[in-house]
């Protein structure tokens, strides 16, 4: 698979590439959000499981082979349901990539977005990162899913088994990225300016 620092970069590069076009809605807000949300997420870690074992069956070297693949096939399927769970809650035309890496990565590696979206009150602040900062965010995330994927790769070598609980943890995984996004998008949403001072915010509030 290569050295842990090597694959971390590959993985950063990835996220970096994929988080660049947030992905489009066709669903629209709706009066019991929260409930549909949920419905949404069992279809996607669904789907999330069934991508990640399939490709997880090659045993040996070619199990590692797919890992990337793996993780860009499940991120996609997370990114969409992102993407509606914001439509559903009408919050769909302020999603930004910021958001979409504060969902995504919040459960798994808090320390790499945890600044990007924050608290205040009972608002969510979403902070327009740079691309320094998102080069940043994603090398700390990149680094988090290489350890992860290190210590599961004895996985890799058992075929079948491991497939199984490759898509276990997808699922579970999926389910995650679903209660961090239904958390956010249930509140109101300010977004900075790219170039915001401390009063310059954009409320984004459907």
């Amino acid at each position: 698979m290569g050295s842990a620092p090597g694959v971390a970069d590959q993985v950063a590069a990835a996220i970096l590439s994929f988080v660049s076009s947030v992905p489009r809605s066709n669903e629209n807000e709706t009066p019991i959000p929260a409930e549909a949300s949920r419905k949404r997420a069992v279809r996607a870690a669904v789907a999330a499981a069934s991508a990640s074992g399939t490709l997880a069956l090659p045993p040996g070297p070619l199990g590692w082979l797919t890992i990337l693949p793996e993780l860009l096939v499940v991120w996609k399927i997370q990114a969409q349901m992102v993407a509606d769970i914001a439509g559903l809650y009408g919050k769909k035309h302020a999603l930004t990539q910021e958001q979409m890496l504060y969902c995504l990565f919040r459960h798994s590696a808090s320390h790499a977005v945890r600044e990007m979206v924050v608290q205040v009150g009972e608002r969510m602040l979403v902070k327009r990162a740079s691309i320094r900062a998102l080069k940043t965010a994603a090398r700390r995330v990149g680094v988090k899913v290489t350890q992860r994927v290190v210590a599961k790769g004895v996985s890799r070598w058992l075929p079948v088994v491991g497939a199984f609980g490759v898509a276990g943890y997808a699922y579970y995984d999926t389910a995650q990225v679903a209660r961090v996004a239904m958390e956010l998008f249930e509140r109101d949403i300010d977004v900075e300016h790219s170039s915001a001072t401390a009063g310059d915010i954009i409320d984004a509030r459907p």
